[in-house]
């Protein structure tokens, strides 16, 4: 049913419901949006250079971006945008293609992602967040967590971005608990996409044999995320620390981890997994990709 035919039936049934029930009906058509209702992602984005790359990785991202309906906006929470002490929403209209990283050839640093901003749905994402104040940020552009997959995914740019910044002052359930209220914005046609990594260790990484088999702890912790999601239990994966020394090898610091919260936080709470990729780079990088919903 869509909004207007909601809406139409609700006004009909006014001389008949008490006044709870109309305002439940009013929440209920807020909460049915204007479509088209958009899954969750996460992508697992790995090493900046996947933006030049023609891999088995980049051509799943090609393929999702062909089949996914088009989203009106992204929403993108990127391991790379921490704000400590404070949420930050992107509001720039042209964001532009931030470069965060170094010591890779000139030919990276030379791409462009020009997709446009989503000013209007920023908005809207500050509004439904209501546990704290959420901060426009004029100048933000799109960070490597956020151009690197897009480009393959929609390599037009004419998909409008925007991205929520990781607030470093928050716990782990603070997150999850942040994501719950911008959930609803996936009704308005705005995909959320978390991009981080499930394992992320850039001190132990492999240099002498980057296709070799991953460390026992990367692994395991890859796997208990794995089982976690196709069970359903957002609890642990939000408790995620619990697993002692494989989480904190997993994650020495965990912004890789955090966006996949998100992910899972704006889902609905038994969504359906689809795993989109999986793989594990130079021992302790995981590449897994899911969607949810």
């Amino acid at each position: 049913m869509d909004r207007r035919h909601f809406l139409g039936l609700s006004a009909l049934a006014v001389g008949g419901v008490s006044a709870m029930q109309l305002k439940d009906l009013a929440q209920q058509a807020r909460d049915a949006g204007s479509g088209p209702r958009m899954p969750s992602l996460f992508i697992g984005h790995g090493n900046p250079m996947n933006a030049l790359y023609d891999n088995a990785f980049t051509r799943r991202l090609g393929e999702l971006g062909r089949t996914l309906e088009r989203p009106k906006a992204v929403l993108v929470v990127s391991a790379h945008w921490l704000t400590p002490g404070a949420t930050m929403v992107a509001v720039s209209p042209r964001p532009a293609t931030i470069h965060d990283f170094g010591g890779f050839p000139d030919e990276l640093f030379r791409v462009e992602y020009p997709a446009p901003g989503a000013p209007e749905a920023a908005h809207k994402a500050a509004a439904a967040i209501t546990s704290l104040k959420v901060h426009e940020d004029h100048d933000m552009g799109l960070d490597h967590g956020a151009w690197t997959i897009l480009r393959h995914m929609w390599p037009a740019a004419d998909v409008p971005v925007f991205q929520l910044s990781i607030n470093w002052g928050l716990s782990p359930a603070q997150h999850h608990a942040l994501a719950r209220e911008i959930a609803a914005l996936r009704n308005d046609g705005i995909l959320v996409l978390g991009s981080g990594n499930v394992v992320h260790n850039l001190g132990r990484l492999n240099w002498n044999d980057p296709a070799g088999p991953a460390f026992d702890w990367a692994e395991q912790f890859d796997a208990f995320v794995a089982d976690r999601l196709a069970t359903g239990d957002h609890a642990a994966l939000v408790d995620y620390e619990r697993l002692g020394s494989v989480a904190r090898m997993a994650h020495p610091t965990n912004d890789h981890y955090l966006p996949l919260l998100y992910t899972v936080g704006a889902a609905d709470p038994k969504a359906s997994l689809q795993v989109l990729y999986t793989g594990m780079e130079m021992g302790s990088i995981s590449m897994r990709c899911f969607q949810l919903g």
